[in-house]
């Protein structure tokens, strides 16, 4: 076991949330005596990596960037990127708020790279246990983490504060996950597995792929498949009766301003809930407009042209799928208005069946005995700091999980900058009372130091 110093801050996860929140820690005077650090599970900084197809743009301005609605005279805005970059006249001519998915991942990486010295790439978070009084008092002063390296070599690092930002979670329904990884993927792999999966051209019968899913991944990965591989039949299976344009009016938009969320916080359980369905066409089963004409054309032009190879199965159920002895999967179709039912073969599925938002649970499960209920039933303050008994100490920050008290925009880019702003607000006064216990932590390190040590302990 190899240790640690003892940090004022550990973030899990250097994604944009804790991305963000390293600059906002880098530029905010007050918190320039806290230590941080980040711990991050891939080898280097990525960002959906699975979906950075070449030609699909964001769908939320570049000024939603990680700095500007907080300070547009940050050095890390998405403008400066772009002169740093020598592409800012190009991209002022392009007339667009909207940059491709794979510039503003390079957007990311840039202002990532400013906080190598502080991150711990390669590293899995495996455990999370308290650090408790040595007076008997059942005070927990601070949160000891441990984590897991490439080689297998173990670390731990104690702290008092903690920013979980680790990201969704590749949902995958039951029926499609006991079929296995072989030939079914997730969205969030398509990159990385759609060759493996469609394998080399071959002479025959050509390839059927079928993508699941009615949102702006099932469509983009429709769209590419198409054009990615000529031998490749590709079907689209929805539930719905259509593909449904994302409500990107600007009225509507406001629910996802920074001040929105006081809105939504400030309401009853209930209410809250009633809020965020009534808006899920902005972010949820919804396309851009665009794209959706895209997809509308491709398929008459092929109609026009006697040629159907695409098809986009609206009204659409999957009720049942298994493997035929060839390693295709079978699934089981029936139409939702006229209740007839047909088995068709697949060579492949895609699944854009979403993401799951719970990954924190698993994190803070050794914790759980000292959290009380707040960690079930989702208690954060304003501050998305997780509500604790009295005698927990160490503050607990939760970024991406938090959509059912701070709203719709809580898993988007959106609030990012003025997210990091509060929780930094939230850390720096939290620090000063540290301060006083101070002593008290340093008694119960058993061994931690300064600095890395080399050998194992």
């Amino acid at each position: 076991m190899q240790r640690d110093s003892v940090f004022d801050l550990i973030g899990v996860g250097f994604g944009p949330s804790n991305l963000s929140l390293a600059v906002r820690l880098a530029e905010e005077a007050g918190a320039s005596h806290l230590n941080h650090c980040f711990v991050e599970r891939q080898p280097e900084f990525g960002w959906h990596r699975g979906m950075l197809l070449d030609d699909c743009r964001m769908q939320i301005s570049f000024l939603k960037d990680l700095v500007t609605l907080r300070d547009p005279k940050s050095r890390f805005t998405f403008i400066n990127y772009l002169f740093e970059r020598g592409r800012l006249p190009d991209f002022v001519n392009l007339k667009s708020f909207y940059p491709t998915r794979v510039e503003f991942h390079d957007y990311l990486n840039w202002v990532a790279q400013a906080f190598d010295e502080r991150v711990h790439y390669g590293e899995t978070v495996v455990g999370i246990e308290p650090v408790a009084a040595t007076d008997n008092s059942g005070q927990v002063n601070a949160l000891r983490v441990f984590s897991r390296d490439e080689a297998g070599r173990e670390w731990q690092r104690v702290t008092h504060a903690l920013s979980v930002g680790i990201g969704g979670s590749a949902r995958i329904p039951e029926m499609f996950a006991t079929l296995g990884p072989y030939n079914v993927i997730h969205t969030s792999n398509y990159l990385t597995s759609i060759d493996r999966v469609v394998g080399a051209p071959q002479n025959g019968p050509r390839k059927r792929i079928a993508v699941i899913g009615a949102g702006q991944s099932a469509a983009e990965v429709f769209v590419d498949l198409t054009r990615r591989y000529p031998g490749v039949d590709v079907s689209m299976v929805i539930r719905s009766s259509a593909l449904k344009p994302a409500d990107d009016s600007p009225f509507v938009n406001e629910i996802f301003s920074p001040a929105y969320t006081d809105i939504v916080y400030a309401q009853a359980k209930d209410v809250r809930r009633s809020l965020i369905d009534r808006f899920r066409d902005t972010n949820y089963a919804v396309v851009d407009r665009s794209l959706i004409e895209q997809i509308y054309e491709m398929l008459y032009l092929q109609n026009v042209a006697a040629e159907p190879r695409h098809r986009l199965l609206a009204n659409t159920a999957i009720e049942a799928a298994v493997r035929n002895s060839n390693g295709q999967v079978e699934l089981t179709l029936r139409d939702r208005l006229s209740g007839h039912a047909c088995a068709e073969r697949f060579d492949a599925l895609v699944l854009a069946t979403g993401y799951g938002r719970a990954n924190h649970l698993g994190l803070l499960d050794g914790l759980a005995p000292y959290l009380g209920d707040a960690l079930a039933q989702g208690n954060v303050g304003r501050d998305y700091r997780l509500t604790t008994p009295a005698n927990f100490k160490p503050r607990i920050y939760l970024q991406g999980c938090c959509e059912d008290s701070h709203g719709l925009s809580d898993t988007l880019l959106s609030v990012l900058a003025l997210r990091s702003d509060e929780i930094t607000a939230s850390l720096v006064q939290g620090a000063k009372q540290d301060r006083v216990s101070g002593p008290m932590i340093e008694q119960q390190k058993n061994g931690v130091d300064g600095g890395r040590i080399a050998s194992a302990l």
